[in-house]
């Protein structure tokens, strides 16, 4: 059995709903339609009787009429009665016959012999001792008709309404639907094409709106999420391919030649080398794709960067006499006290490994009006003009000659990864055969 589309369901549901208000109005309408029709013709029938009244007069014993006066108006007829109820003048109906008792400044309902009637009566007097009374009669409204006629114009009406109203329910359906079947179009290409670059792109603040920006949210976390596998799959296969090598190959050497016990030490001294490079590698891929996809989570608390750096450095064992720290107090920032610590290691590191012999490296903790600051500055080899925008790229090396002591070209990429997952930045000036100076920016605690 086939199932419905959200469309039909919609549009059946507000043809349904459309139906139901005009039965509703219909019955609205004929249980009002007697009650209106009667109020309507009491109302004209009283203004009429004291109109008619206002146009007799008495002159010389005998009553005058006014020209504009008529005793038959709209189906409305005038009577005139003497004080002693004697019809004066006007022609009642053929089928009237009524003998009840004048009200004077009544209209009411009468039945006659084959059809009810309205009648209002007036007393008119005429001096102390003569009067005459005025009656307005006309036939009562027939409810049963007035309603016959209404329900045979609802069940002409009704059809075309209903064919109106689903024609319009499905249109409206159709119209409000549309973001939504782009969004599924959108979607299922993306899903055929395997492309996740693609977005859907709705603008407003409506409910297709925000599923629209969910689906893109979703579709770019997702993105970047391929993208780090792809970059860590393709980073981790490449750069553990030579320390793998080198480990085969002493195996293999060490199991082909009798290996005197120095020998030994130097093989399984090198293999160790090469699985704590690995390691160390693997550590920084892993760290690196996290703060790439967020999902580092960062131990946010407020940190003084002059006792940081006094700390690692205390902790890390660097020769105090090559080491220069200068840290102006109270400069605080909201921040990952363990990733801000392997930021200006990386850098301090990074400083000794390519000064010169026996250079010095200097750190300053100092801020300005919005930002805070951390220098290292060393006077090693310095970096060319060349290099400069290539070392922050992953597994740079501007001298890779220098052999395991080279490092993996992953320090300066995490720290400028770190300083963002910040909000801030890192900024180098650098002379060649002068040194170089890493500024770290950081925005203030608030």
């Amino acid at each position: 059995m086939k199932r419905f589309s959200v469309k039909s369901k919609l549009t059946l549901l507000l043809t349904a709903l459309a139906a139901v208000v005009a039965i509703l109005i219909f019955s609205l309408l004929l249980f009002i339609s007697s009650s209106v029709s009667v109020s309507s013709s009491m109302a004209a029938l009283s203004d009429t009787a004291r109109k008619n009244a206002s146009l007799i007069s008495m002159e010389n014993g005998k009553l005058a009429f006014d020209d504009s006066f008529s005793f038959y108006h709209h189906g409305i007829t005038t009577l005139i009665y003497s004080k002693s109820k004697a019809l004066v003048a006007g022609q009642p109906p053929v089928n009237f016959s009524f003998s009840d008792d004048f009200q004077n400044g009544t209209v009411r309902t009468v039945p006659s012999d084959d059809t009810s009637y309205l009648v209002a009566d007036i007393y008119l007097p005429f001096g102390w001792d003569d009067g005459v009374w005025i009656r307005a009669l006309s036939e009562a409204p027939d409810n049963g008709r007035i309603a016959a006629d209404i329900t045979f114009v609802f069940f002409i009406i009704f059809p075309v309404f209903l064919l109106l109203a689903a024609l319009g329910s499905y249109l409206i359906v159709k119209l409000s639907f549309r973001p939504l079947d782009k969004i599924s179009r959108t979607v299922s290409a993306i899903n055929e094409a395997k492309d996740l670059s693609g977005r859907i792109g709705l603008k407003g603040n409506d409910e297709f709106s925000r599923l629209s920006d969910a689906f893109d949210g979703m579709f770019e976390r997702l993105e970047r999420s391929f993208d780090a596998e792809k970059q860590f799959t393709s980073d981790a296969s490449h750069e553990l391919r030579t320390p793998v090598a080198v480990i085969k190959s002493a195996c293999e050497y060490a199991e082909k030649f009798d290996e005197t016990a120095e020998e030994r030490r130097e093989t399984i001294e090198m293999t160790h080398r090469q699985a704590n490079k690995m390691s160390e590698l693997i550590n920084q891929l892993l760290n690196i794709t996290r703060l790439d996809q967020g999902t580092e989570k960062l131990s946010i608390a407020d940190v003084e960067l002059g006792s940081l750096v006094h700390s690692l450095c205390c902790e890390q064992g660097y020769d105090i006499n090559r080491l220069h720290i200068q840290a102006q107090e109270g400069v605080f920032v909201s921040g990952d006290s363990m990733l801000l610590s392997r930021l200006i290691k990386n850098l301090v590191d990074n400083g000794f490994k390519y000064g010169k012999e026996s250079s010095c490296v200097w750190i300053t903790v100092y801020k300005n009006e919005d930002e805070a600051l951390v220098s290292v500055r060393d006077d090693g080899i310095g970096i060319a003009d060349e290099y400069k925008e290539k070392i922050w790229q992953r597994f740079y090396q501007v001298d890779a000659s220098r052999g395991e002591d080279s490092g993996i070209g992953l320090g300066l990429f995490m720290v400028q990864q770190i300083a963002r997952a910040h909000g801030g930045y890192v900024t180098l000036d650098s002379t060649l055969g002068i040194g170089s100076e890493f500024i770290l920016h950081l925005p203030l605690r608030k």
